[in-house]
């Protein structure tokens, strides 16, 4: 029944590039115009139709492609209504019901070869005792939308979050509410009466119409929702302080193209050389390419300019192994490239499993650690550019700030003197059971076991997104890495025939299949209700399942075009060898499966270590024995032979001197 597609021929007029212009010849893809004046020119196909203002001139209406998202999500009977709807008015275009059976004649009234439209309208509007005003009418918006013209629109009406509530009062809320974001937090009552005193100052008392108690209380939770008005003030202004536009991520095609440094409390009590128990502060660098920690440094409370020296001291040089780590931590036993590495670097036979990172740019706050004059001299001395972050502006270094978060939910909270984020999180009697020193050994320890040996969830493979790499094995994959372009597909009725997933738009944009998408044209709709009330307010999400670089959303704005967050990430060149060494890498991970358990064994055994503290309580003993001994000229009674210390010769354990370059004195002579 719809009007057929209109097509493009020899001398057709167009509109294009601002004028008209007729159609001289066809050749394959290419296309020959000549404007008014006479002037000829020859363009792709594909770049004439996709123009803004294309049109054939005094073509007719192309037929669109029915929402089949939207009528999916119709309720069953008023998709049934609409549906028996569309049988009548087939019947009366073609003197058949849709699916007739082979053979099946049309009834006398509906035949088209002995009656006309106009009286096959009229027959149908009497059997379904209809006027045939309403007949033409469904006839009409039928042709024009497909069964969505036929759909009864009272089932489809837009949810308005407001109601019927009067607009001044409206924006009267939505200003104090705002106002809220840095005062302390308050209740919905008090809220409410502001809102009362605001609007009776602006338009008079009694003159704007105010809803019963229950639809004003629901105003609110409506109007506050995802603001955390009345929740954690910390949490609130946290919220208003986000990027207005879409979050950006942040993304590197190299080991060290951009590493990010910030410094926060590790919210575990340690004590110091004189007893005193204070909190630590740890400064890190994350590189973003392979998520890899390439150092971190643990200072007490108010750390000094020189530790964010001594952090870049310790990116570059290798970690070397220690007394009593285990040869699962080796670089010869990780899927780094360790024998490249070697024919570099000769320190790299004892170095740890921790790749050596020299970072091009950092990225830092303004806090007074990195805005010194002892930091600008290290990094002007090893060729570092330094990056600041935008003030107040937690997001132009997020990767960092989430990798603080996750070593204390991974490392300090398996550590003896933990003492939560917050006093309300703190238990009874917390007391520091390591010294700064200890501590320092610990955190080394569990980065390279409990980190660099752990998949990430931001290191995934972007074709089989359930696959995470580890930041070691993103490295081996990264030593030689780039991408390519994918064109994207953008046609309205392609988008139509696509499958559909139902989401709610967030703040960090859409999430489908362990992926994200994002765009600054999702600001007005996030956290908002779609107006499907069939679907709880989720939006219609299309998707192309063989292209991930984007989906698309339905708006009654239109459809926007989401992009994949990281998709940058895919389109630098030769990304398609980088992803496909990745996929090698973990297929190889079965190879050596007992390695993996030998980690895993380390790990656990070191959290359970750093738990219960250090055993300080034999070596009080053994000390006050001695001492005893000593004072009275002979040994104690019940004093045993102090048992000969058996020596380690395995090869993990020797001490292998780093005479290329010592960290800290390098850090000390920057000062």
């Amino acid at each position: 029944m719809a009007p057929a597609r209109p097509v493009l021929r020899p001398g057709d007029w167009v509109h294009f590039d601002g004028g008209e212009h007729q159609v001289v010849g066809l050749a394959g893809a290419t296309v020959r115009l000549r404007s008014g004046a006479g002037a000829e020119q020859v363009v792709l196909a594909g770049h004439l139709m996709a123009t803004p203002g294309f049109a054939v001139v005094d073509a007719g209406t192309a037929p669109t492609v029915e929402p089949f998202g939207l009528l999916d999500a119709l309720p069953e009977e008023t998709l049934a209504a609409a549906r028996r709807w569309e049988q009548h008015l087939v019947e009366v275009e073609t003197g058949l019901p849709p699916a007739a059976a082979p053979g099946a004649t049309a009834r006398p009234e509906y035949d088209p070869a002995t009656r006309s439209l106009a009286q096959r309208q009229r027959a149908k509007a009497a059997e379904l005792g209809v006027s045939l005003r309403t007949i033409e009418g469904r006839r009409a918006r039928y042709l024009a939308q497909g069964l969505w013209g036929l759909v009864d629109q009272r089932a489809v009406r837009e949810w308005e979050a407001t109601g019927r509530v009067d607009a001044r009062l409206v924006d009267a809320l939505r200003e104090v509410i705002a106002e809220q974001t840095n005062v302390s937090t308050g209740t919905r009552s008090r809220l409410i009466r502001r809102a009362v005193k605001r609007v009776e100052e602006l338009h008079g008392a009694g003159v704007v119409p105010l809803p019963g108690r229950s639809t004003f209380y629901a105003l609110v939770e409506r109007l506050t929702a995802g603001r955390h008005t009345f929740g954690s003030a910390i949490t609130r202004r946290q919220t208003a302080n986000r990027p207005a536009g879409a979050f950006t991520p942040t993304f590197a095609g190299r080991p060290g193209e951009q590493v990010q440094i910030d410094s926060t409390p590790i919210d575990v009590m340690v004590l110091l050389d004189d007893g005193l128990p204070v909190r630590a502060d740890m400064t890190i660098a994350i590189d973003v390419a392979t998520r890899t920690v390439c150092a971190a440094v643990l200072r007490p409370v108010g750390t000094k300019a020189v530790d964010a020296a001594l952090l870049l001291a310790k990116m570059l040089v290798p970690e070397p192994m220690r007394p009593g780590w285990a040869n699962a931590l080796r670089l010869s036993a990780s899927r780094l490239p360790h024998a490249r590495l070697l024919d570099i670097d000769a320190r790299m036979r004892e170095a740890a499993a921790r790749p050596v990172i020299v970072p091009d740019t950092v990225v830092i706050d303004h806090g007074r650690v990195f805005v010194s004059e002892t930091f600008d001299r290290a990094c002007n001395r090893l060729g570092i550019s330094v990056q600041p972050a935008r003030k107040d502006t937690p997001t132009d270094k997020g990767i960092v700030e989430a990798t603080h978060k996750s070593i204390k939910t991974l490392f300090a909270q398996h550590v003896a003197g933990y003492t939560g984020g917050n006093p309300t999180l703190r238990g009874r009697d917390v007391a520091a059971a390591w010294t700064i020193g200890e501590l320092q050994d610990l955190l080394d320890e569990w980065l390279i076991v409990g980190w660099q040996h752990r998949p990430h969830d931001a290191l995934r493979d972007p074709h089989q997104p359930r696959r995470m790499l580890t930041p070691n094995e993103k490295y081996a994959a990264l030593v030689a890495a780039a991408g390519y372009l994918p064109l994207p597909l953008a046609s309205d009725d392609y988008l139509e025939l696509l499958p559909v997933q139902w989401r709610q738009i967030n703040d960090y944009g859409i999430r489908i299949d362990n992926r994200t998408y994002d765009c600054a044209a999702l600001g007005p709709w996030r956290r908002q209700h779609s107006g499907v009330i069939a679907r709880r307010g989720l939006w219609e999400v299309p998707y192309d399942p063989y292209d991930v670089s984007q989906v698309f959303l339905r708006t009654p704005d239109g459809w926007i075009t989401v992009p994949w967050t990281h998709l940058p990430m895919i389109t630098a060149p030769f990304a398609d060898f980088t992803w496909r060494h990745a996929r090698r890498l973990t297929v190889e991970r079965g190879r050596d499966a007992g390695n993996e358990s030998e980690v895993a064994r380390v790990l656990d055994e070191l959290l359970t270590r750093a738990e219960h503290g250090p055993d300080r309580t034999s070596a009080k003993a053994v000390a006050r024995t001695r001492a005893v001994g000593s004072a009275h000229g002979r040994p104690a009674p019940d004093q045993r032979p102090t048992p000969t210390p058996v020596v380690d010769e395995r090869s993990d354990a020797e001490v292998i001197p780093f005479g290329v370059f010592d960290a800290d004195a390098e850090a000390e002579r920057w000062i």
